[in-house]
């Protein structure tokens, strides 16, 4: 086909486009908060974009694990940045189920790991390589993991990603949860002033990665036989001998959702957000004190061409 033909068809399937019905537009759309900054930014910015199209928003402070019940209930009517390397069983069960759908990628390019501020490996001689902290664990110690080392993980509630990794990888840390996603940053913040050790259960994209210079443990492979094969990888009587499995940060939402709001089913399907336009807008609350809404409402206006364009697919 020649690039006049495919012109034409692009025309052509542009012309076929109609607005989706709006639905029940008296009644709010309830949307997912979970516990970090990157998932508020996504959350509002879609909020934003439901509201620019007629809709009544509300958001629903929900914990990530545990959210699925509530969406299908239709408590919740979608949750907009999950994590395919941190999602509960719970997620696979009601997807079998047909009660959750999933609603399209979020178009993040993410990484998870364990990691640490680049000054860290002048501490621990061979990093980035992981064999490397065998041999300097008690460098990182503490006194409540005394004679281990301290590996500072997820929260509770995310699940215990860095001590799965600890146990599979025989090495000899304790993971100790921390509070919040904010903890997590105090400790990269401290550990930079201070030229002290953290070793740390972090992700990408997330503005501390440059600003506190955060490197990734070089860990084996993340293969899917690395979760459910103990002989695969370096450790022959444990699973979770790796590194996360690569993540694909997608959307789900109520199974009825399409139904009841067509238009906004559809914004929600074909809404993404890129790395480059999330990471400024998390530094701009975290570092700087702004306010979610403030900060994505700033984006909005000075970004209407990204956003846009889907709002008025969806409803013209």
């Amino acid at each position: 086909m020649n690039k006049l033909s495919v012109s034409l068809l692009a025309i052509a399937v542009a012309g076929s486009a109609h607005a989706a019905d709006m639905g029940a537009v008296d009644e709010p759309i309830k949307l997912a908060i979970n516990e970090w900054t990157g998932q508020h930014v996504t959350t509002h910015v879609a909020g934003e974009m439901l509201k620019a199209a007629g809709y009544n928003v509300e958001y629903i402070t929900a914990g990530m694990m545990n959210q699925f019940q509530a969406v299908a209930d239709g408590d919740i009517d979608a949750t907009l940045e999950i994590w395919s390397s941190n999602v509960s069983d719970e997620y696979a069960k009601k997807i079998g189920e047909g009660t959750v759908v999933e609603i399209g990628d979020l178009g993040l390019a993410a990484k998870e790991g364990i990691a640490y501020p680049a000054h860290v490996a002048e501490l621990c001689p061979g990093l980035p390589a992981w064999e490397a902290l065998k041999d300097c664990a008690q460098v990182f110690a503490t006194a409540e993991t005394l004679p281990g080392g301290r590996l500072v993980d997820y929260p509770a509630d995310w699940g215990t990603p860095g001590a799965d990794r600890m146990t599979g990888l025989e090495l000899p840390f304790k993971a100790v949860p921390a509070g919040s996603e904010g903890a997590l940053i105090a400790e990269l913040r401290a550990s930079t002033e201070r030229k002290s050790p953290l070793l740390i259960t972090f992700w990408q994209p997330h503005w501390a990665m440059s600003a506190y210079d955060v490197q990734f443990v070089e860990l084996p492979a993340g293969e899917e036989a690395c979760f459910t094969d103990p002989a695969w990888g370096p450790n022959p009587n444990a699973v979770n001998d790796c590194d996360f499995s690569p993540s694909r940060i997608f959307k789900a939402g109520w199974s009825g959702m399409e139904d009841k709001w067509p238009a906004a089913y559809e914004i929600l399907s074909n809404y993404q957000l890129a790395v480059e336009d999330q990471q400024p807008m998390m530094g701009a609350i975290d570092v700087d004190g702004g306010k979610v809404e403030e900060v994505v409402a700033a984006w909005m206006a000075e970004n209407e061409g990204k956003w846009r364009p889907v709002v008025d697919a969806a409803t013209q």
